[in-house]
């Protein structure tokens, strides 16, 4: 016990928090990550569905249906990964193993990540291809997917390899 009578509760990285309240904080960041790549890929997997009940759909050739079936699959196992960590919690509540659960509900964000990624791009050749009458698409569609893996990837775990410390936060 230090000297203000707080049994060891500082953390490594300096926080005043005990294991529980750490694990209580990551989960509400975590929850708060996710509730915006729930939205989005929400709102495409509710588009990408009705697609194939339009008079356009019809007239796409097997390669287009077939792009389609693939991202209406991937959209559907990125809901799935980033639903999960709500039934996560939802599960695993007053079940005292949240830091595990925060850790299991982590990999499946980042999973989860991977597949929006997948989904996005997958989209974008289905549409690009389409609409475009052009060769171009795949530029355009390669230019899209860099992008997203340096806002996602790249420049988090850059901005973390240069700042960071040996402590984990």
């Amino acid at each position: 016990m230090d000297s203000d009578g707080d049994s060891g509760r500082r953390s490594d990285d300096g926080r005043d928090e005990s294991p529980a309240d750490r694990a209580d904080r990551k989960w509400g960041d975590l929850l708060q990550e996710i509730r915006v790549a729930q939205t989005g890929v929400q709102i495409l997997f509710g588009f990408l569905l009705t697609v194939a009940f339009t008079p356009l759909f019809h007239q796409l050739g097997h390669v287009e249906k077939g792009i389609y079936v693939c991202t209406v699959v991937l959209g559907s196992v990125t809901t799935g990964a980033l639903v999960a960590p709500v039934s996560f919690h939802r599960i695993l509540a007053g079940r005292h193993i949240k830091p595990t659960a925060v850790i299991w509900a982590s990999r499946l964000t980042v999973v989860g990540l991977v597949l929006l990624l997948a989904t996005m791009t997958s989209s974008l050749v289905l549409v690009l291809r389409v609409a475009s009458h052009g060769g171009y698409w795949p530029w355009l569609v390669a230019g899209v997917v860099l992008w997203y893996l340096v806002c996602w990837f790249v420049l988090p775990l850059w901005v973390r390899q240069r700042h960071s410390t040996d402590r984990r936060q």
